[in-house]
């Protein structure tokens, strides 16, 4: 809803297009009335229960309590997650421009039962199913292919052509890639119509795979939550906050768009949706302190789909790569947090850079002016403060499984609940923050302690989450139930309990708004999934031609081809393409596209050239690039939904974004070849270092790409500290140009090399051999060994999954077992030809300088050009 129609006023032309265009990519634009508009929210009501009934231990308490099995396996959930999706996506959203919004005609009805009906087939015949082993029947291929169709119409409707022309594209493929009109490279062998449609709909390898196993599982869970949380208040709690701490620096409210929409992305999945929730308060106000349109939705922007890369939801993707990567989802918020924090850094230091340039000055603030030293202090006090309470949350929440043992969930439940009242009690002595119209004269900031204390227990079920995946190390999805089940206690009780404590108001009519609050916010997370499911479904299509057919090895050919080997063309290859393949599609669906035909291509081409890549670190790279999509015209639809409240031009918006968000691009090339900015192998102490140094470094990085550091560059100082920036993130590459860092040893001689290296350490091996698929041709890997504890070299390497034989002075390479580290990765070689696959170098680390050694020319570069700018200048830094 509007801040106008939020007060009972007539919402602008502007605000009603906004509206539309969020309900049009998120929610669904179609709003019947009457019988059929409640049928519509009792069925988006349902999925979320339904949602709810699953992650909870409810079925198993049925099941024991009945005597009946009630409980639901993992396909039979996503059949059912996909039913409502499929019915939500044809009924929320018209089928043609011009279909109306208030009817739903009758061709809708049917397509929406025939999707129903296509997925429920397979929850009633899943024991027939999986007796038939690969025979479909007539009547499955018929469910298979009206499925098929219905869920490319539902993605036409919800997310618009784009995915559906990619998926079509690996549907025809499938069907046609042996015919003489496809490029030869690109050939196989083609599938019957049977196989592919037994292997799409039928089984868990397409539409019905990880992908919408982990949407049932866990995403909706997560955008339930977040969708609770905005109704209950909490989106325009975090922007007073924002606004209050920020508003008063020079370029204030563009600081606060920027830390509000990373609170808002902390729980959206939508880079559009956060624009347009934080845009619509925060654009006017950057205008007003001297923003250009174009900058100021760039701005909003550029913070907007940053939001996406900030854990612990990250647009859905976080769940993904906990299946596709195969680490924990606590590995993924460790690795992916500091890029994001470092990201968000970077681009309030460009809004202050933008502020500087301009001349600009922050908002008035309550009370009397602060000081430099007092602002300063004030500053460190916050950041203490934020670390007390860091340190407070990890160690009090550990704590109490020491002190309370097996009890100790219902003691969280009761110190919750306690807490709650605490808080509540405390918001209660206030007024309520009410929605401000952005248009309206500001006379002075809201004091930042009172705005604080209005909302605090909102807080609480983001540390109900926080501690079940960190403390009792639940499951990301019953992490997110247990943490909805705070926001539900907190949408029913805030109201009523308010109402008592201040004695004044209808206590049973604020029960009842508490409990209209839930079902809407029930209803809204219900919408907000539509999108995300369907794209899940449809993506599947791309997983199972790629399982089918192996496209990925295709793909990854094609990028070899084209970067004749080199790196770094590979990498800006694999960019390149991630942000082509990412365009029009949402961030979850852009993930599982470019990651599945582009991970791979990097592991593979990167370890040819001897660059061993951590998976995480790969998939990382393709997501940031495909996310940047949102922002990049022409089809950037966030630079979109900003130039429309902005009323700027969207073009330039879109442009201005990507110019920010540079250092968003600059990050995944940065973290492939230093991986300690995904904290992989980093300790506590070295990983605040690594934060400062790497902080520093983003925004010297800005200040090169801004033209502004303490005066406006000149030519070589930018590029000065763009060196310097590089150094910074990278000392490594300069310490490889003064001193190699591996000893290349005699192959024949590995099992002597693995004897004589300390306990963990590694070898690294460059493997070559014939071909399997073209015994003509010869391939070449590197591979990292790690060897675990000391002792003979034929038995480490052994035990690390590797079998070698010396023989003629060689070192021949036995083919790995199945189940073992390596077996995978040496899958391409021909162990059984003519030809031997042998290693033909084996590498260790060298013992060089620190790497770090770097900083100091780069640190004293940087006070040359500080001592220069500084006297061109009397504007204060800060």
């Amino acid at each position: 809803m509007s801040e106008n129609a939020a007060r009972g006023g007539t919402a602008t032309s502007n605000e009603i297009d906004l509206q539309e265009l969020v309900a049009q990519s998120d929610t669904g634009a179609r709003s019947p009335g009457g019988s059929i508009g409640l049928l519509l929210s009792l069925v988006a009501l349902s999925w979320s229960l339904f949602q709810l009934y699953y992650a909870s231990t409810l079925p198993f308490l049925l099941t024991d309590l009945l005597g009946v099995n009630v409980t639901l396996n993992s396909d039979t959930a996503r059949s059912v997650h996909l039913a409502f999706a499929l019915f939500l996506a044809t009924m929320a959203y018209p089928l043609f421009r011009h279909s109306s919004r208030h009817v739903i005609p009758w061709y809708d009805w049917i397509l929406a039962f025939l999707g129903v009906a296509s997925c429920l087939y397979l929850v009633f015949n899943k024991e027939a199913i999986s007796d038939r082993a690969g025979l479909p029947t007539d009547m499955d291929l018929i469910v298979s292919t009206v499925g098929m169709i219905s869920m490319l119409i539902a993605t036409y409707r919800a997310l618009g052509l784009p995915l559906v022309i990619v998926a079509s594209a690996f549907l025809f493929y499938v069907f046609f890639g042996d015919q003489p009109f496809i490029p030869e490279v690109i050939q196989w062998k083609g599938a019957s119509y049977g196989k592919a449609m037994w292997h799409y709909w039928m089984q868990t390898e397409g539409v019905f795979g990880i992908a919408l196993g982990v949407s049932a599982s866990m995403i909706f869970l997560f955008v339930l939550f977040g969708a609770m949380l905005d109704q209950a208040g909490a989106g325009n709690y975090f922007i007073k906050v924002a606004f209050a701490l920020l508003g008063h620096l020079r370029g204030g409210p563009a600081k606060a768009a920027v830390v509000s929409s990373a609170m808002t992305g902390l729980i959206s999945g939508s880079s559009i949706a956060n624009t347009v929730t934080t845009g619509t308060f925060t654009i006017p106000l950057m205008k007003r302190v001297g923003f250009k349109p174009e900058t100021a939705g760039a701005v909003e922007v550029s913070s907007s789909v940053n939001g996406q890369i900030m854990p612990p939801v990250m647009g859905a993707a976080a769940f993904l790569m906990v299946e596709y990567v195969g680490v924990t989802y606590l590995d993924v918020v460790r690795n992916a947090i500091l890029p994001a924090t470092i990201s968000y850094i970077a681009l309030l230091y460009i809004v202050h850079l933008e502020a500087l340039k301009q001349g600009m000055q922050g908002l008035p603030k309550p009370g009397p002016a602060k000081t430099v030293l007092q602002s300063i202090i004030g500053v460190l006090t916050g950041f203490l403060s934020l670390a007390i309470l860091a340190a407070v949350l990890h160690y009090g929440l550990g704590w109490t499984k020491d002190v309370f043992g097996d009890a100790t969930f219902q003691a969280v439940v009761v110190i919750f609940l306690a807490a709650y009242a605490g808080l509540l009690y405390v918001a209660s002595k206030r007024p309520d923050l009410e929605l401000d119209d952005p248009d309206a004269p500001i006379t002075s900031l809201p004091e930042f302690i009172p705005t604080l204390l209005t909302g605090l227990y909102y807080l609480l079920p983001i540390i109900v989450l926080v501690w079940c995946l960190m403390i009792e190390r639940f499951s990301p999805g019953l992490s997110a139930y247990w943490a909805s089940v705070g926001m539900i206690v907190i949408l029913l009780t805030q109201k009523p309990l308010k109402a008592m404590m201040r004695a004044s108001g209808d206590v049973a009519g604020q029960a009842r708004e508490g409990v209209s609050d839930l079902i809407k916010g029930l209803i809204g997370g219900a919408r907000n999934m539509i999108g995300i499911a369907v794209a899940t479904g449809a993506a599947g299509i791309i997983v199972g031609t790629i399982s089918l057919t192996g496209a990925h090895q295709i793909m990854g050919e094609f990028i070899e081809f084209l970067s004749g080997g080199n790196l770094m063309i590979m990498l800006v290859l694999v960019a390149i393409f991630s942000l082509i393949l990412g365009m029009g599609l949402p961030t979850t669906a852009n993930y599982i596209v470019v990651s599945s035909l582009l991970a791979g291509v990097v592991v593979e081409i990167g370890a040819m050239n001897g660059l061993i890549v951590p998976l995480i670190a790969v998939h990382l790279f393709v997501f940031y690039f495909g996310l940047m999509a949102d922002v990049t015209p022409p089809v950037g639809l966030a630079s979109f939904a900003a130039a429309a409240i902005s009323r700027g031009d969207p073009l330039k918006t879109g442009f201005t974004a990507f110019f920010y968000s540079l250092r968003t691009v600059a990050l995944p090339f940065l973290f492939i070849f230093n991986t300690d900015l995904l904290l992989i192998d980093v300790g506590p102490i070295q990983a605040v270092f690594v934060f400062i140094v790497a902080t520093i470094a983003m925004m010297l990085f800005a200040a090169g790409t801004q033209g502004y550091f303490f005066a406006r560059n000149k030519a070589w100082e930018a590029v000065a500290l763009l060196l310097i920036a590089f150094t910074l993130f990278r000392p490594g590459f300069w310490l490889d140009m003064v001193q190699p860092p591996y000893v290349s040893t005699n192959p024949a001689q590995v099992f002597e090399t693995a004897s004589e290296l300390p306990a963990d350490g590694y070898l690294k091996l460059v493997v070559r051999g014939p071909d399997f698929d073209n015994p003509d041709k010869e391939l070449e890997t590197f591979v990292e060994v790690p060897l675990g504890a000391s002792g003979d070299g034929e038995t480490r390497l052994s035990d690390a999954g590797l079998t070698i034989m010396e023989e003629d002075g060689k070192a021949l390479l036995e083919e790995p077992f199945p189940g073992t580290p390596y077996f995978e990765k040496f899958q391409s070689f021909d162990f059984y030809g003519d030809e031997p696959v042998q290693v033909v170098d084996v590498q260790t680390p060298a013992n060089r300088l620190p790497k770090e050694v770097f900083y100091i020319p780069a640190i004293l570069l940087l006070l040359v050009v500080v001592g220069l700018q500084r006297r061109r200048t009397n504007v204060p830094a800060f």
